[in-house]
């Protein structure tokens, strides 16, 4: 077994780990991302609620479940003849109080407001207009995301798709989805990753298109 390691010099998790750091503060949080250096693979989270970074080394299948979830939002907004400007891997910030990563985020609405940008300052700039999180070894929560408040959160775990809309003060878990209200994403999403994995990713995004015309 390969233990979890933080030096001065290197952060080496096992695929699959998370690390969790108790009573630590953002100038903690600040120096772990510097530390990350090139292990884009790791995600960090902090929040001053809980006064807790989190370090997350995610599994293989959790980059493919990513990557099918992310072509079928672009599918579904080419459907809609809708514009957007996508990132990850990213890091969210909103100084002194929460730090994320999502898997994929996407600006839809805002997307005017922050093109050309190489990095988001949430001091000024929108919040994304959905962010999503994949899950297979850890487990997001809703409020890992509260200060930072992209306007919907969806969070796939292997039980299904979860949507959380953020009203201004919290997030509220919705049946649909704001950005796509045309759609069944709920049920949509789960059936085609799980395709993905049946016949490959390029033919069920394929399908999906198919689908939708």
């Amino acid at each position: 077994m390969t233990l979890p390691t933080i030096t001065e010099d290197k952060i080496e998790l096992a695929p699959g780990d998370e690390l969790i750091l108790r009573c630590r503060t953002w100038e903690d949080y600040e120096d772990l991302l510097a530390r990350r250096q090139d292990k884009s693979g790791l995600r960090i989270k902090y929040s001053s609620l809980t006064g807790e970074i989190r370090v997350l080394s995610p599994l293989l299948g959790h980059g493919k479940n990513v990557d099918m979830l992310a072509d079928f939002v672009k599918t579904l907004l080419r459907n809609s003849s809708k514009k957007w400007e996508a990132f990850t891997p990213i890091t969210l910030k909103y100084s002194n109080q929460q730090g994320a990563e999502p898997d994929y985020c996407f600006y839809i609405e805002n997307r005017q407001r922050i093109l050309g940008k190489e990095r988001i300052d949430l001091q000024n700039d929108p919040p994304p207009d959905l962010a999503i999180e994949v899950d297979l070894t850890s487990m997001t929560k809703p409020e890992d995301y509260q200060v930072i408040a992209p306007a919907e959160l969806w969070i796939y775990r292997k039980s299904g798709l979860s949507i959380y809309q953020y009203d201004k003060k919290q997030y509220r878990e919705s049946q649909t989805s704001y950005n796509f209200p045309d759609f069944d994403v709920k049920t949509l999403i789960p059936q085609y990753i799980e395709r993905g994995w049946q016949v490959g990713s390029s033919v069920a995004v394929k399908e999906f298109e198919e689908f939708l015309k």
